[in-house]
């Protein structure tokens, strides 16, 4: 596979870049060396926290900060994301090396943190297109990222530190809480599919749990692949959400986010998983449960929370651009996606069951 498809770093998007100056210096201080040469680039992929190449005589970090005009802290904590990172860091191998973090605004405008940069395809939906992986690509790769999900979910909370970083107790409660009243303060039109959606998740909460690490964002445009024929996971990126709380909540989210080729042309823009050979929903969650052995009576309800969840960081990410936080034009037709998902989710209310 050629080189071209690797990640790549581009101009910076206007209004969204950095102090040079501040940052050199402020990292000059950090490697203790005078810094001869940075350079600053972003990467355009991604819709939550900012992701920039910065490259210091010579050697690649990647930076990432919140967008400009976000006030979620918990979904922009760039400590959490370092401290993930560190604790994984002996312990799970597909991760990049934290390197430094930054809880000074006046350095760039906002806390941030850098990280060693993982090199390699990052599949998403238009170079998916011209990579054109075959069938049986597709098929071995989806089975591995569906494995390696499994796999996160079964580290060690205990000896790896990673229990202190949330409260299993309650965490699905909180979860469909904290969500509904996130979709409530964002909110900019009416969609009473969303109302619907709240109101079922709140009544119908499975009253057992597991505790476990979880990414909560897993899916394919937050994977790294090796560019040699996509044969394995480079780093799981993007943890900024990661916790301790029930792992089949971690499933629901990577289901609602797996379009398959039935979707509409909005939902298949999220992922990828909708080529063929990719395992389809359902085959997603059969081959999780034989990896991790979990129970999943309830899938439902899991499904119905990743579909609200993903709405609701969308409707997050549109507000700041209804508010002129973000002149990003990607987010202006993301209240399409946002009625696309409220459809969905309501129609598998009606279905009982995933679709």
């Amino acid at each position: 596979m050629s080189n071209n498809y690797i990640d790549q770093a581009t101009n910076i998007r206007q209004g969204e870049s950095l102090d040079s100056d501040s940052l050199k210096k402020y990292l000059s201080g950090h490697f203790k060396k005078t810094i001869q040469e940075l350079v600053i680039q972003q990467f355009p992929g991604g819709f939550s926290n900012l992701t920039y190449l910065i490259v210091v005589d010579g050697k690649e970090y990647v930076l990432r900060r919140p967008p400009f005009g976000a006030k979620i802290k918990s979904a922009h904590d760039m400590g959490r994301e370092f401290t993930v990172l560190s604790l994984l860091q002996d312990h799970y191998p597909h991760i990049p090396q934290a390197v430094v973090h930054c809880e000074e605004e006046n350095v760039i405008g906002a806390p941030f943190y850098m990280m060693t940069r993982a090199k390699g395809v990052i599949l998403r939906t238009p170079n998916a297109m011209k990579i054109k992986p075959d069938k049986a690509t597709m098929r071995r790769l989806s089975e591995m990222v569906v494995n390696n999900l499994a796999d996160l979910h079964a580290i060690n909370i205990e000896t790896t530190g990673l229990v202190k970083m949330g409260k299993p107790e309650g965490y699905v409660l909180r979860q469909v809480e904290g969500w509904t009243r996130r979709y409530y303060k964002a909110k900019t039109d009416d969609i009473v599919e969303l109302d619907e959606m709240a109101q079922w998740l709140a009544k119908n909460q499975p009253t057992e749990y597991h505790a476990s690490f979880i990414h909560n964002d897993y899916k394919y445009d937050n994977l790294v692949l090796n560019a040699d024929g996509l044969k394995d996971i480079v780093a799981v990126l993007d943890w900024e959400m990661a916790t301790v709380g029930d792992p089949l909540m971690d499933l629901g989210t990577t289901l609602a986010y797996w379009a398959e080729a039935k979707d509409s042309d909005l939902l298949k823009s999220f992922n990828p998983s909708w080529l063929p050979g990719n395992l389809t929903r359902q085959g997603v969650a059969e081959h999780y449960a034989m990896r991790s052995n979990r129970n999943l009576d309830h899938l439902l309800f899991y499904y119905i929370y990743g579909v609200f969840k993903i709405a609701v960081i969308c409707q997050q990410i549109y507000a700041r651009y209804k508010k002129g936080y973000t002149k990003d034009p990607r987010f202006a037709p993301l209240i399409k996606v946002i009625k696309a998902l409220a459809e969905r989710g309501v129609l598998a209310l009606e279905k009982d069951r995933m679709l």
